[in-house]
């Protein structure tokens, strides 16, 4: 069952705890990370976590471990670009069918989107990541990472009202860890080069 469970994550592969270095990034617990994947209880609630940070420092990587840890209890987890969901979400939209879509994502109790600060701030792009953000509220969890804090959002979302909205709801049954330091893909390279 776990590699069926596996096979449908997609969560990037060798991203796991066992080979993420915790001196190379600040803010990161590694207490904390190993908690929230022994005790899923946060998932039951439609806990979110949000990763926050800089290109580099290590946040798909976290994202994914967690993926992983819970997998190995059984949970159904995917992970998906925020891009990509974006796109999957807007073609259901034109098809009227984003109801159907975000419903068939129930079946996940963890959703992970990777780099929502790449989305671009059209109306119809970030309609439907509010839309997402707005389904799974208390209902589904989340792990959203980003190098925009909360403060650029506005970046993202066209309309003030409906970057509150979301940043309300993703927030309200959160864990929040931002990642801090040089970059930990150009630090891991490094040292491999001594």
């Amino acid at each position: 069952m776990t590699q069926r469970l596996l096979k449908d994550a997609k969560l990037p592969v060798g991203k796991n705890l066992s080979n993420f270095d915790f001196s190379l990034v600040e803010g990161v617990n590694k207490h904390l990370i190993a908690e929230l994947i022994n005790q899923p209880s946060w998932l039951k609630l439609g806990g979110n976590i949000l990763l926050f940070g800089a290109s580099g420092l290590g946040k798909t990587h976290i994202a994914s471990s967690i993926g992983y840890g819970l997998i190995e209890q059984g949970h159904k987890v995917k992970f998906i670009a925020a891009s990509a969901i974006v796109q999957q979400l807007q073609q259901a939209k034109q098809h009227l069918r984003l109801q159907d879509e975000l419903l068939k994502l129930d079946k996940y109790s963890l959703l992970i989107v990777d780099d929502v600060g790449y989305v671009r701030k059209t109306e119809q792009e970030t309609s439907v990541l509010f839309e997402l953000i707005a389904h799974r509220y208390e209902r589904h969890s989340m792990i959203i990472t980003s190098n925009k804090s909360f403060d650029q959002w506005d970046e993202l979302f066209d309309d003030s009202t409906m970057t509150i909205a979301a940043i309300d709801r993703l927030v309200h049954h959160a864990t929040i860890i931002h990642c801090e330091g040089e970059s930990y893909r150009r630090k891991t390279a490094l040292s491999k080069g001594d």
